[in-house]
């Protein structure tokens, strides 16, 4: 088992980010929420440009690592655009992506796209999405379903895995931009970042979100090699990225004071449009509640041991 990803799969990601700086970086989720039908315009020819849909993250594990860092690097830039979820797309069903949801109540962050999109529960039934409902908050939808089968099971590992990748990389984000501003920031003539109880903040800050970034590599490393228990690490990897997007998240608004609460302020869209996939399609407990279950009395194995 290697805990990294390859050489091409990094060097991927590095040039994922960049094209999205190109595109309009920071810009490009402000530009989304003012318009949100213009969503695909506005990132699909970044993305169109890299190969993303090339991608076959289920039959070659090198370019399932690219497909995670792909994930990563949009989580960097808050992209808005479901990059996990086009990836996930079954193999076998005539669709653009593939969406877990929970059993009641239907939601995905898909609102103004025109993509088809199919929906699997951890019970594994699959449905094809027929309508949308209003659009809310970060582009979030009720979606109306029409059942299409229940062997989604072989789905949910890499369906719930990368979505954590688009997480990661917020986290990655978020922590970078609250280092540089305790960095400048000044009280008493010194610099924020020289005070110990800020440095505790961010140590804690930075475990959490380190403690992700291995057991993410480590679910896709599981998913990779087919193992029975992908599912299970797969689950444990979320519960993992939601209790540490708490803590980081936490963390730099506290370190930002106000001002990260503001629009001005890169950290409050990262924080925002992080909350579709910290609660979507369920939150710390009822992942928790769903993990238990699943794993059931022979509990996990390998890193989550």
């Amino acid at each position: 088992m290697i805990l990294d990803l390859g050489d091409d799969a990094s060097e991927f990601g590095r040039q994922a980010l960049r094209a999205f700086e190109a595109a309009g970086g920071d810009e490009l989720v402000q530009q989304a929420e003012a318009k949100p039908a213009e969503r695909e315009s506005l990132v699909g020819p970044a993305l169109a440009g890299l190969g993303a849909w090339d991608l076959d993250v289920r039959g070659d594990a090198d370019e399932l690592e690219a497909g995670a860092a792909l994930c990563r690097s949009a989580g960097h830039w808050a992209l808005p655009y479901p990059v996990a979820e086009r990836l996930a797309r079954p193999a076998d069903l005539d669709v653009d992506g593939l969406i877990v949801v929970a059993d009641q109540r239907p939601s995905a962050a898909v609102a103004g796209l025109q993509s088809r999109w199919a929906t699997v529960t951890l019970a594994g039934q699959r449905s094809h999405v027929t309508a949308q409902g209003p659009a809310g908050a970060a582009f979030v939808a009720e979606l109306e379903l029409s059942t299409v089968d229940d062997s989604g099971a072989g789905d949910l590992a890499l369906a719930l895995a990368l979505p954590c990748w688009t997480l990661l990389g917020m986290l990655d984000r978020a922590l970078e931009l609250t280092i540089a501003h305790v960095t400048l920031r000044k009280q008493f003539g010194q610099p924020l970042s020289s005070f110990q109880g800020v440095q505790f903040q961010l140590t804690d800050a930075e475990v959490e979100r380190s403690g992700v970034d291995i057991l993410a590599k480590y679910a896709l490393w599981s998913i990779a090699t087919g193992r029975p228990e992908a599912l299970d690490d797969a689950l444990a990897l979320r519960m993992a990225a939601l209790e540490a997007a708490e803590v980081v998240f936490r963390v730099c608004h506290q370190l930002h004071g106000a001002v990260g609460f503001c629009d001005e302020t890169t950290l409050s869209w990262l924080s925002r449009y992080s909350q579709p996939l910290r609660r979507l399609p369920f939150g710390v407990s009822a992942t928790r509640d769903r993990l238990l279950h699943a794993a059931g009395p022979r509990g996990l194995t390998g890193l989550y041991a």
